[in-house]
C-alpha cells in the first residue's frame, strides 16, 4: 500500500518517522540520521507530512515541500493528546502523524527563511546588554543556527 501521511519528530540527530495508509494502518516506521532525512523523503511519493512545531521544523518543512509534499507543522500541546503511550520518539512520530490528519487540527504557518531570521534578530535584540545573554540562551541560538545549516545573511561554511 502507498504511505499517504507521515508523522516526523525531530531532534537533533536522530529523527523518527512514522507512515500510515489511507485506510490508517501503519506502514512503515523507521528511525533517520539527520544526513538520511532528505534523501528518505526525496524518494517517497508526495504525501501528507506532520511535524512539531519548533525552531528547526520550518527548515525542513521547506525543504519536504521542495520535494512536494504537503507539510504542516503542529503546535506541541496539540500533539499531547494523542500520544498513546510513554514519551518516546516513536510515540511521538505516531501521536503526529495521527494528529496531523485530524480534519479540525490547528496548524502553525511555515516561515520563510527571512522571517525565521528576522525573528531571531529580534529575540537576539530583546536584552538590554549584549553581555547580559546568558550562555545556555546563546547555545540555544547556536542550535537554532546549526539546525537550519543557514546563518542570516551568509551561508555557514560547514553546511558545503
Amino acid at each position: 500500500m502507498k504511505i499517504t501521511t507521515i508523522g516526523i519528530d525531530l531532534a537533533k540527530n536522530v529523527f523518527q518517522a512514522h507512515g500510515v495508509n489511507e485506510h490508517g494502518k501503519t506502514e512503515k516506521k523507521k528511525q533517520l540520521k539527520r544526513g538520511q532525512v532528505a534523501e528518505f523523503f526525496a524518494n517517497l511519493p508526495p504525501c501528507l507530512i506532520g511535524m512539531e512545531a519548533c525552531g528547526s521544523a520550518h527548515y525542513w518543512a521547506r525543504k519536504l515541500e521542495g520535494f512536494g509534499h504537503t507539510v504542516k507543522l503542529i503546535a506541541p500541546q496539540f500533539v499531547k493528546p494523542y500520544v498513546k503511550t510513554n514519551k518516546n520518539d516513536a510515540a511521538d512520530a505516531e501521536a503526529i502523524c495521527e494528529a496531523v490528519a485530524r480534519p479540525n487540527m490547528r496548524f502553525v504557518p511555515i516561515k520563510t527563511d527571512s522571517s525565521n531570521c528576522t525573528s531571531r534578530r529580534h529575540r537576539d535584540r530583546r536584552g538590554d546588554d549584549p553581555s547580559s545573554i546568558s550562555s545556555s540562551v546563546l547555545e540555544v541560538l547556536r542550535g537554532s543556527q546549526a539546525s537550519t545549516r543557514v546563518r542570516c545573511g551568509h551561508v555557514d561554511a560547514s553546511a558545503r
